[in-house]
């Protein structure tokens, strides 16, 4: 990070962490990495989420995980340390247990969560100065510390999995909650685990070969853990995590041939494989490696091609063939279409590391696709675990919870929303990129001036948003706005009321450049068309209705004889309004965006003439 970043963005998470208690780290164990992003994230501190959907979902995903029962959630850790292990079971993939069949999956993974919620209360707490949650993330790390042991990853399916998601809600604990204990206790975890790993990252083609109990000891993600590993060397675990994090590259079956242009998704485990793909840009980052950057960027090229009309990926948790129609046919054979909150997680992650390297606004197209059409609809997790798990494309589909309490999506979940506002906003050392058009405000220090863009929105309901601009004293920078490829001709943008750009490029940001004051406001207008999008080639008559980023989902009776025409009329009942419709021949089509829809049964791929 070059001397400039740091002047232009001090955050105030890091501030406050500060004031509270400095993370007993030398800076001298705090390395660069080889390649610095062109863009750089806001701290969590930095960004408030105002009034809105995404608030409404942080807010009570930070109230549900910071209630949790610390002694409930480490049970499984002191069970096998043999300690005391007081509090009820947590139920469901999170305990120990003998009864586990592929038919119940009770115990399926236990303790796999806790470094999940970790890792997001101590994002929650970097965002709101929380004191409890603060607490909270301090206890959970003590408790671990003296019941982790190598008991726990002895004849575990997943020592790989789990490791991998404490980490990350470790370093996390280090890095934005000022928990002095956390890399102490990440390096005992990385002492338990070790005996328990194989020599390199193993494909599940690789684990099935190898001897095993049942298919589920098949399913370690040994390939997801650089990412994790070469973060934790960045922010000073020492250089066992850099050299762990090569180690479990997975170039012989997935980089090199990613890297070379070769499709090997299909059949493969959707969101782990997705996931993994920010260990790859991590390997950029951290050893400078242009091929692990190809990879990265060609895999997402590779999913983005197979996607639905949502964003989402993967149908059964796989994905498909090109060419072969799968994602057609699923709309009849399947209701677990996309595995929402981690899929959402891992797509906005990568997202984000592809934007802040190449500064292509394609990546903000579709973390916005991804927001408004899956995670936003997530329905909320319950006090008993069960959670939200597939979104459900089927040409009959609902909203359900899973039957397992405590499965894997309860776990991104809590990470997904804690990182809205670092979506939102990026920077580089003199502009500001605007890349979601969601109510927030960003304030940062730019030398010696205070500044704050506060943003109000109703998008993509409304097609607008506005920004407020106030500053200690008149200050001049560039403000890039996202210009999402699909917006049309009459898109706009104004500044105190006079047009600034009119047709602005799609699919790049705009920049308007000028000397800021307190009161300025930037207006963009946007022209919201409507695409019919199929499922894919070989159903052609098979389509979505998408206005702008927005996917709208058919609800009550689909008329007969419907055409491309009558969806392409389709429009909002009143300005703002979440409910659509459009009048056919044979009556009215209803139809809503996914975080609209509560129990009602619904339709997103519609048969149409040609």
């Amino acid at each position: 990070m070059t001397h400039s970043r740091r002047t232009f963005l001090k955050s105030s998470a890091a501030v406050a962490a500060t004031a509270i208690a400095r993370p007993r780290v030398s800076a001298a164990l705090t390395p660069e990495p080889a390649i610095t992003p062109q863009l750089s994230q806001f701290g969590y501190g930095d960004v408030t989420l105002l009034e809105g959907p995404l608030r409404q979902q942080f807010n009570a995903n930070h109230a549900f995980y910071r209630d949790l029962d610390d002694d409930r959630l480490l049970k499984p850790y002191r069970l096998r340390a043999g300690l005391p292990a007081p509090g009820d079971d947590m139920g469901g993939w999170y305990d120990w247990s003998d009864d586990f069949t592929l038919q119940n999956m009770h115990g399926f993974c236990p303790g796999h969560t806790f470094g999940q919620y970790l890792s997001g209360l101590a994002r929650d707490y970097a965002a709101t100065g929380d004191r409890a949650t603060q607490q909270k993330v301090h206890r959970m790390v003590t408790g671990l510390g003296a019941a982790i042991s190598e008991h726990f990853f002895a004849d575990n399916r997943f020592p790989a999995y789990i490791y991998d998601k404490l980490s990350i809600g470790l370093i996390d604990a280090h890095q934005f909650a000022a928990c002095p204990d956390a890399l102490g206790v990440l390096n005992k975890a990385l002492d338990c685990v070790s005996p328990h790993l194989p020599s390199h990252a193993l494909s599940r083609d690789e684990q099935y070969a190898r001897p095993h109990k049942d298919e589920s000891w098949c399913w370690d993600e040994l390939y997801t853990l650089p990412e994790n590993q070469f973060l934790a060397w960045q922010r000073g675990a020492g250089d066992r995590f850099r050299d762990m994090g090569i180690r479990f590259l997975a170039d012989d079956w997935y980089w090199n041939p990613l890297a070379a242009g070769d499709n090997v998704l299909p059949n493969k485990h959707a969101y782990s494989h997705v996931n993994a793909m920010s260990s790859a840009m991590q390997a950029y980052f951290v050893l400078g490696s242009e091929k692990h950057l190809r990879a990265a960027r060609n895999g997402f090229d590779f999913v983005r091609a197979q996607s639905f009309a949502t964003g989402g990926w993967g149908p059964n948790e796989t994905f498909r063939k090109p060419g072969s129609g799968d994602l057609g046919k699923s709309l009849t054979e399947t209701h677990s279409s996309f595995e929402t909150p981690c899929g959402s997680y891992a797509q906005l992650k990568i997202t984000r590391y592809l934007l802040r390297t190449t500064r292509d606004s394609r990546y903000g197209d579709s973390m916005e696709r991804i927001l408004y059409n899956a995670i936003l609809g997530a329905k909320p997790i319950q006090k008993d675990g069960h959670g939200f798990y597939y979104s459900d494309y089927n040409n009959d589909g609902s909203k359900v919870y899973h039957p397992n309490k405590w499965h894997c999506c309860t776990g991104t979940f809590s990470q997904v929303t804690a990182d809205y506002g670092i979506s939102a906003t990026f920077h580089d050392d003199e502009a500001v990129y605007i890349n979601l058009y969601v109510p927030a405000r960003i304030q940062w220090q730019r030398g010696a001036t205070r500044v704050a863009l506060t943003q109000h929105s109703s998008y993509p309901h409304t097609p607008s948003t506005s920004l407020e601009v106030a500053v200690s004293a008149a200050t001049a920078f560039p403000v890039y706005l996202r210009i999402p490829a699909w917006a049309g001709p009459k898109t706009t943008i104004s500044v105190n009321g006079k047009r600034a750009l009119a047709g602005p490029q799609p699919g790049a940001f705009a920049q308007i450049n000028r000397t800021w004051k307190t009161g300025d406001r930037i207006e963009v207008e946007f022209d919201m068309p409507t695409v019919l999008e199929p499922v894919d080639a070989e159903h052609p008559n098979l389509v979505a209705a998408v206005h702008g980023p927005l996917a709208l989902f058919a609800v009550g009776g689909v008329p007969a004889n419907l055409t491309r025409d009558d969806l392409k009329r389709v429009a909002q009942v009143a300005s703002g309004s979440s409910d659509w419709q459009t009048k056919t021949s044979a009556g009215t089509l209803a139809l809503r965006p996914f975080p609209s829809i509560a129990d009602e049964h619904y339709r997103l791929y519609l048969d149409v003439k040609a």
